[in-house]
């Protein structure tokens, strides 16, 4: 998946990859895609779970080339 903005918090442990994540959001344009690389655990349950909380759509997790997790998230509104 393709995204126009990707936020590298490979480092960050929680919550910072969501409040990097809340940040970063206003930047993207409606309908664009964001991606978030982080090793934290706890975002493959934190992302998701943030965007039903703000109404975005998670689009799904992929793999970067490093073995990252990647998670996308679409801007709704």
């Amino acid at each position: 998946m393709s995204a126009p903005v990707e936020l590298d918090c490979r480092d960050l442990p929680c919550p910072r990859p969501i409040i990097e994540l809340a940040r970063a959001l206003p930047d993207v344009a409606v309908g664009e895609t964001l991606a978030v690389l982080a090793r934290d655990p706890a975002a493959r349950h934190d992302v998701p779970a943030w965007c039903r909380m703000r109404g975005q759509e998670y689009v799904g997790e992929e793999t970067a080339e490093d073995g990252t997790p990647r998670y996308v998230v679409r801007r709704l509104s």
